[in-house]
């Protein structure tokens, strides 16, 4: 009888271990953790309950993005559109319910529909007219800018600004504030479980779904997708749709926070989400992408938001910083396609 092989489970779970450790997801969740312990060491006043809510509060529409957006790079694509397309989608909803007069439910729906309807032309001109996506986006940015500046009226547009105002109850799946006599009002966010459930529920489609395979193989081989019969322009398409959806929630998660909107907002914020979803380990080559590691990305940089101008230093620096890590993330990302082929 021939020699048996009997597997070790405890090698392979600690080879499983190594392996995360070496992600860059597990990366940038501890360069996020080190960040923001160098900040509260650094700045006594960083480390207040105020500036963890400041934080989330950034974190939300921008992890948002990041989700969105780490689909359509891991077919290889990329989204330049999705801040102005933000903006304008919260122009428009806010102005249906405050200035049209109508239910806070259809002025959510009509925020999330504008985002998909912009993304749904993304998606058309980049799968079906193969137009680079970098132009089409493009293009689709400055009418969406555009369009929130006309339907505005260059001017400003309000939501709700607390939940218990008319239409303010959506603002309690981000944020719950409990008034105390005598004592400032504490602030819950729950935006932070809201996020983390899409993560999860993305993370799943992206890993574990039809869906998400297809959207994978079509940045790792774009042709060999192709010839195996799959029909790569329908996920490409849908790729883009769900970024057009979390572009709206994005929207919806703002206009919760900060409730005034005015024209031009977002523009600028595709780069915070690209760069987010590129430090957490998707790639810019597409077919490889993780939600969490977008999450991850997003945050470290809300911290880099937050604490910067706690130690004296102003914005500006904030955009430095942030071109460097983005580069060390695209110089690692290179060098583990080289590795990998």
């Amino acid at each position: 009888m021939g020699k048996r092989t009997i597997e070790n489970p405890i090698g392979r779970k600690d080879s499983r271990i190594v392996e995360l450790a070496k992600s860059q997801q597990f990366i940038a969740a501890m360069a996020m953790i080190v960040l923001y312990f160098i900040f509260w060491i650094a700045a006594p006043t960083f480390r207040g309950v105020n500036v963890i809510t400041q934080i989330l509060n950034s974190a939300y529409y921008l992890a948002f993005l990041g989700i969105g957006v780490t689909f359509v790079i891991a077919t290889g694509g990329i989204d330049l559109s999705l801040g102005t397309v933000m903006g304008c989608a919260a122009l428009l909803g806010g102005r249906l319910f405050s200035v049209n007069g109508l239910p806070m439910w259809v002025a959510l729906i009509a925020t999330v529909l504008i985002a998909v309807a912009f993304n749904a032309i993304n998606g058309y001109l980049v799968a079906f007219i193969r137009i680079p996506a970098f132009v089409a986006t493009l293009g689709t940015q400055m009418m969406a800018s555009g369009f929130g500046q006309i339907i505005s009226n260059l001017e400003k547009t309000n939501w709700p600004a607390t939940a218990t105002a008319e239409g303010g109850l959506f603002k309690n799946a981000f944020q719950i504030t409990i008034a105390r006599e005598g004592a400032s009002n504490v602030n819950v966010p729950t935006g932070l479980i809201v996020l983390i459930l899409f993560v999860v529920i993305m993370s799943v489609i992206l890993t574990k779904t039809k869906l998400g395979r297809y959207i994978l193989s079509l940045g790792s081989n774009y042709e060999a997708t192709r010839l195996s019969g799959i029909n790569v322009r329908k996920y490409q398409f849908y790729a883009y749709i769900i970024n057009g959806i979390f572009v709206g929630l994005a929207a919806i998660a703002y206009s919760a926070i900060y409730t005034s909107i005015t024209a031009g907002f977002g523009a600028g914020q595709e780069t915070n989400a690209i760069a987010g979803a590129v430090i957490g380990g998707t790639s810019l080559a597409g077919g490889i992408a993780s939600t969490w590691g977008s999450l991850f990305g997003v945050v470290m940089m809300s911290v880099l938001k937050a604490g910067l101008p706690k130690i004296g230093l102003q914005s500006q620096w904030q955009l430095f910083l942030t071109g460097i890590i983005i580069l060390i993330a695209v110089i690692i990302d290179v060098r583990r396609n080289k590795t990998s082929n």
